[in-house]
């Protein structure tokens, strides 16, 4: 099934479920309200969601359930927030082949490399992104990331497996200039790593088939930067360790709970032909090459659109796509 949140003005929104194909949706209220909840209690909710889901996808091919039908709207990305608005913990890696030659930490043979990000204020595919300096390095970073329900301590890979509940789209947007003082202190990202977003729509792994396969997602994420197509990356072949691994290492000292994202980081190839998820790595790239970087990161104005479509053509989590927007133009704080 499919699951996304709406706006309607408060912090974690309304829980809405979307047809297969994005065309359209319902509203969950008799079921549950917010993601969170469906996620603490999985077993008891997610078959009635898993129900309205089926009955969606009837009522858009047929008039079979004209009922449901009338209440189902038009999906529009616009709308979402976040799939899961905020959340109790945020997790993110760097564990493609690419990044570990070209810039320095990441994941090597023995063990992921994770950080910890900001989780209680995530951004949806839409929102624009606010920043205060064009030095201080914009770049969007496009990967891909689960939602997990409870993880016991000490859980194997194989057990870990088995608590992911959803997969979803990231950017997780950094700030490379910053980003280089922090880590020479030893600490950090902190001020390096604003606010992330998500794809409109969050998926169980049943959705994408065999696609989903060992805990890697084996489909194809585009990135396109101001209109032009710079990433075609394989997001599965590549990952050093798969996501039930990633989380089998969080779960080493400690257990997870319902509501913790994990992301891989930016998808990466080896064959520089697929592109790249962040501009970061095809400067590495032209260092290697030239000398010295070429390419700028990411100006006002700009916009990054991010997108995987599954095996049969079409969008799986539907897109994101934003724009960087300076500070000074933002709405008041709240």
């Amino acid at each position: 099934m499919k699951l996304a949140t709406y706006k309607d003005g408060s912090r974690d929104g309304q829980l809405v479920v979307v047809a297969r194909d994005l065309s359209i949706a319902h509203y969950a209220t008799g079921i549950a309200h917010q993601l969170q909840q469906v996620l603490d209690d999985w077993n008891f909710l997610s078959p009635q969601l898993q129900d309205l889901y089926d009955a969606l996808n009837r009522a858009r091919d047929s008039s079979a359930s004209a009922g449901l039908a009338r209440h189902a709207f038009p999906f529009d990305p616009r709308q979402c927030m976040a799939p899961l608005p905020r959340a109790y913990q945020w997790v993110n890696g760097s564990v493609y082949r690419n990044p570990a030659a070209l810039q320095g930490p990441a994941s090597t043979a023995g063990s992921p490399v994770l950080y910890q990000g900001a989780s209680d204020d995530f951004l949806g595919p839409c929102d624009e992104v606010h920043c205060a300096r064009e030095a201080d390095g914009i770049d969007f970073e496009a990967g891909v990331a689960i939602i997990t329900g409870d993880v016991r301590l000490g859980a194997s890979p194989a057990q870990a497996l088995d608590g992911i509940r959803l997969l979803l789209l990231s950017n997780a947007l950094s700030l490379r200039q910053l980003m280089q003082a922090e880590l020479a202190q030893g600490l950090g990202p902190l001020q390096s790593r604003p606010a992330t977003a998500f794809s409109p729509v969050a998926v169980t792994p049943d959705e994408v088939g065999t696609a989903w396969a060992q805990g890697r997602l084996d489909l194809t994420l585009q990135s396109s930067w101001n209109g032009r197509k710079v990433g075609l990356c394989e997001a599965g072949p590549e990952m050093r360790f798969h996501f039930g691994q990633l989380i089998a290492h969080l779960c080493k000292t400690r257990r997870l709970r319902a509501g913790c994202i994990v992301g891989a980081g930016a998808v990466s190839n080896t064959d520089a032909s697929h592109g790249y998820s962040c501009i970061a790595d095809k400067r590495a790239l032209e260092i290697m090459q030239d000398g010295q970087p070429m390419t700028e990161f990411m100006k006002f104005g700009d916009t990054i659109r991010i997108e995987m479509k599954g095996r049969d053509g079409q969008s799986v989590f539907g897109a994101i796509e934003q724009e960087i927007v300076p500070l000074e133009k933002a709405a008041a704080p709240l």
